[in-house]
């Protein structure tokens, strides 16, 4: 008996092919059982397949040469060998006590998200499987992905700006090839929807460069819309067979999941896409950790005990919810990511983009939410007959660090590991009276250009005793308050800080 790996192998095909093949009744099932004590693998379970099935394969391509349609081959090796094709030999069954029948994959044509009575979940998946952020970075994959497209790596690097997906894709089995390189690019064009450009691959594949045909720019032009696309791709694997995919494309704040399923049989699986909420906390349950650049911005209710206290607990918790409601869709407007934090505060995360800069993002961002807090502080201040203001403390930050998940059952959190978060944190407390406060390192990452947006600078007295805009300048934390003072003790450590004060941006 052959396993999977071995039949691959052997027969010079891709494991979507293998499953097509399967799914057709062309090769039976595999009979899974424990490979024993002197197999070289740690798994418990694996698929066999009878010794006849490299021969079996090689009549299936023999008639797919001579233009036979893969239903017809079907029909024919199913009139020819009734037995052989949609069962194996019975004495291989019973070889082993304990064996059982694979149940995957079955023609899928049942019930949207169902397997048969099985729902189909995210590891699950018997398909080539990736998903990416919205700069084409590997954030998940399966096995199946990475040893069928992606290169059969070992593990991938640390830093998220090293995990392209399409310099892996061009790495593995299908990227010898100049057709299969242009269709891989193809493809990722137009499922990017115009946010990666095709100056964008260049940058990382300029030793491909030259084989990437002209039309792939003017026919990827045209994106296709909705949250959920299916697009044919057809490669060429190394054996000279052609591979028909159909590939997935679910798009997600936090990237694009793409799924290789054969071209046949995949009601199941778009099932699975269509519990978006069920599919994307698994996937971010799953998501790697990585190092990536990051800007960080930490918003804090100023004199939050004192309005609890003040207000009727309903009313609190309807303030809190509607500046939550607020300001979400400024956060979501600007790619930033939802974080870990403790109590009535925000934290997100701006995360590199491909077609705008993130620094730049959270800085608007800011400026946003200080103006849409104005407006709830109007309002408030009308409906309570207030003197007091409601201010939003913002602070801003930026590094390089780990970014990773959470999680706890249904609830799954983003956050990230190091001095930004912290010292971002320390700066919101710095921050009164509703101001934005920025690190001298996250205006220091934007170009001469970006930075002549940014009007901002340091609040100082003159000789007369009047305060002044010093614009364009910087002040260390320790010049700013007084640290001797009991309420200040928390940003000792980060007294000697380099920030200013944002105060608006040019559009």
């Amino acid at each position: 008996m052959l396993t999977s790996l071995e039949l691959l192998e052997a027969a010079g095909i891709s494991r979507a092919t293998l499953n097509n093949y399967i799914s057709l009744g062309l090769l039976p099932r595999p009979v899974v059982k424990n490979p024993g004590a002197e197999a070289m693998t740690r798994a418990r379970q694996i698929g066999y397949f009878p010794d006849d099935a490299v021969s079996r394969i090689a009549q299936i391509q023999k008639l797919k040469k001579q233009g036979l349609q893969m239903t017809e081959i079907a029909r024919r090796l199913q009139a020819e060998n009734p037995q052989s094709a949609m069962a194996a030999p019975e004495d291989l069954a019973a070889q082993s006590s304990g064996e059982r029948r694979e149940s995957a994959p079955e023609p899928m044509r049942s019930v949207p998200g169902m397997a048969g009575n099985q729902r189909f979940t995210i590891d699950q998946i018997p398909f080539p499987a990736y998903m990416v952020n919205y700069n084409f970075e590997i954030t998940w994959y399966n096995d199946d992905a990475r040893n069928e497209l992606l290169g059969g790596f070992e593990r991938l690097p640390s830093d998220i700006k090293e995990r392209n997906a399409l310099v892996y894709l061009l790495k593995g089995m299908y990227g010898s090839a100049a057709a299969n390189r242009e269709a891989l690019v193809q493809i990722h064009l137009m499922l990017g929807r115009g946010r990666l450009t095709r100056n964008d691959l260049m940058g990382f594949l300029t030793q491909q460069a030259q084989t990437l045909a002209s039309s792939s720019q003017s026919q990827a032009d045209v994106y296709p819309t909705g949250s959920l696309v299916k697009l044919p791709l057809s490669l060429q694997a190394p054996s000279g067979e052609r591979v028909e995919y159909s590939v997935h494309a679910s798009y997600y704040r936090e990237g694009i999941l793409f799924v290789y399923a054969p071209a046949l049989g995949d009601d199941n699986l778009l099932g699975l896409l269509e519990r978006r909420d069920e599919v994307i906390r698994n996937l971010l349950k799953r998501r790697l950790p990585v190092l990536t650049d990051v800007a960080v911005l930490v918003a804090d209710l100023q004199n939050s005990v004192r309005i609890c206290t003040e207000l009727p607990a309903d009313e609190y918790f309807e303030l809190i919810n509607e500046i939550w409601a607020t300001m979400e869709p400024i956060f979501r407007k600007y790619y930033g990511t939802h974080g870990k934090h403790v109590g009535d505060g925000m934290v997100y995360y701006f995360l590199p983009q491909p077609d705008c800069n993130y620094i730049l993002n959270a800085l608007t961002c800011a400026q946003e939410i200080k103006e849409a807090m104005r407006r709830i502080s109007k309002e408030w201040q009308l409906r309570k007959n207030w003197t007091h203001e409601l201010y939003l403390n913002t602070g801003i930050n930026e590094g390089l660090e780990w970014l990773g998940v959470f999680h706890v059952d249904t609830k799954v959190e983003f956050t990230v590991l190091g001095d930004t978060i912290n010292h971002t944190a320390r700066l919101s407390d710095f921050a009164r009276s509703g101001a934005i406060w920025a690190t001298k390192n996250l205006l220091g990452k934007l170009s001469a250009e970006q930075r002549k947006r940014v009007k901002f600078g340091i609040r100082r007295k003159n000789e007369d005793g009047f305060e002044v805009m010093v614009d364009s300048s910087y002040s260390r934390i320790m010049e700013l308050i007084d640290l001797s003072m009991p309420h200040n003790e928390k940003l000792h450590d980060v007294a000697a800080m380099a920030i200013t004060e944002i105060i608006d941006l040019a559009s």
